[in-house]
């Protein structure tokens, strides 16, 4: 049995703790910290660390904890009122960049600009490139939100909301152009699913509901007992969402926390989770997202195409989300927040384009730009966040003041 797991924990905890002082000491979002330092130990820069099945899984369980949090801490009120809106930012926001991403494709291979495979037609090609640029990676935005102390706003909520939604409607949208290149998946067996999914997670909800309301309010003796029931919850949703619907894990481990958040005991789970996160599994998750970038060899006509393909994907998610915010009534401020909070592809995009490259629907000379797109969005996302929700009334904090010291 090896144990070099044991330094690969002890570099990426070391790594994206000191880096995420580092980019507090810049005013940005200490996640930004971590995203680099993935970065900077893995493949594309140093290549000390790589991505092993163990620091994937544990990776995966940082993400589900992270969401569960997130679901947790919640207004469920908020998201109810927010209902409609998040389904009209959550299709502006895969609409448009669906648009862009395509028309920078089209334009790029009409001049002969990119390579396309065989098994595949350049409509289909063009096509698949606005889909990567549908992806929304929200745990990104979820961590930045919590660091600022945002999650609970009514863009917090809206955000939130809509990118669930944008997760479904990208399922949606990938299942359709793989079913032209894949004869063995069938959009209606998958549409069904995902109904099916929000069937069954709103029985479940209801009934785990009733049960966990009333089992915390008649006992008061052990309540450690009702954070390991919320993570059995948690991880049950999870793995059914993706193993039997087809539905991210993450929206599994969502509503289980939505389910938590309505009970006297939330904020007791929470903080027992918030421990479980902070101090293992987060920087875990967000250093395995910098582990996943090795950059592959690209011509003149690729790296521009993987810089106007960035600047696309960041202007049509700021751009649909905040033209929708304006539309469903939130103010001009709000309506960016939520852009900006939309913009990050993260890992979504790299899982989306690899299942297109391995049914032929993309070259794979083509993988590089997707991943120039995830880390430019992903590492850009935090900081457009952070300068979104700043308060133009706030002093500028100073860099070594007490309150940073007990943060940090």
């Amino acid at each position: 049995m090896s144990y070099h797991f044991l330094l690969d924990l002890a570099l990426i905890l070391l790594s994206t703790k000191v880096l995420g002082l580092v980019t507090k000491r810049f005013s940005l979002p200490q996640v930004v910290g971590a995203l680099l330092a993935g970065l900077v130990l893995g493949p594309a820069v140093l290549n000390i660390l790589h991505e092993t099945d163990f620091i994937l899984q544990l990776s995966e369980l940082g993400v589900i904890v992270l969401m569960f949090t997130a679901g947790l801490e919640a207004d469920v009120h908020e998201l109810k009122k927010s209902g409609k809106s998040s389904f009209i930012l959550a299709l502006f926001g895969v609409l448009i960049p669906l648009a862009g991403g395509f028309l920078v494709s089209y334009l790029f291979s009409r001049f002969n600009l990119l390579p396309i495979n065989a098994t595949t037609t350049q409509l289909l090609q063009n096509i698949f490139i606005g889909i990567i640029l549908t992806a929304t990676s929200v745990s990104i935005t979820v961590e930045t939100l919590k660091e600022l102390g945002k999650l609970s706003s009514r863009a917090g909520n809206a955000i939130l909301g809509a990118a669930i939604i944008d997760d479904i409607l990208g399922i949606i949208a990938l299942t359709l152009i793989t079913s032209l290149a894949d004869d063995s998946v069938n959009v209606t067996v998958v549409l069904l699913k995902i109904l099916g999914f929000f069937v069954f997670s709103g029985s479940v909800g209801l009934i785990c509901y009733k049960l966990f309301k009333n089992w915390t309010a008649k006992s008061d003796k052990d309540r450690r007992r009702f954070v390991i029931a919320a993570f059995s919850l948690c991880l049950l949703l999870a793995f059914c969402a993706e193993e039997f619907f087809g539905v991210a894990d993450i929206t599994g481990a969502f509503i289980a926390g939505l389910i938590i958040s309505n009970t006297n005991r939330k904020h007791y789970i929470a903080s027992r989770f918030e421990t479980l996160s902070y101090t293992l599994l987060s920087p875990i998750f967000f250093a395995s997202i910098g582990l996943k970038v090795v950059l592959p060899k690209m011509t003149t006509s690729i790296i521009l195409f993987a810089v106007i393909l960035s600047v696309v994907a960041i202007l049509t998610k700021i751009g649909g989300c905040g033209f929708a915010g304006k539309l469903c009534g939130y103010t001009s401020k709000e309506s960016l927040q939520i852009g900006a909070g939309m913009v990050s592809r993260g890992e979504v995009a790299l899982i989306v384009a690899s299942k297109g490259a391995a049914v032929g629907l993309m070259s794979s000379a083509l993988l590089g730009p997707i991943i120039v797109v995830v880390v430019v969005t992903t590492v850009i996302s935090p900081i457009l966040l952070k300068i979104t929700f700043k308060d133009k009334k706030e002093e500028r904090p100073a860099f070594n003041t007490n309150a940073q010291d007990a943060v940090a």
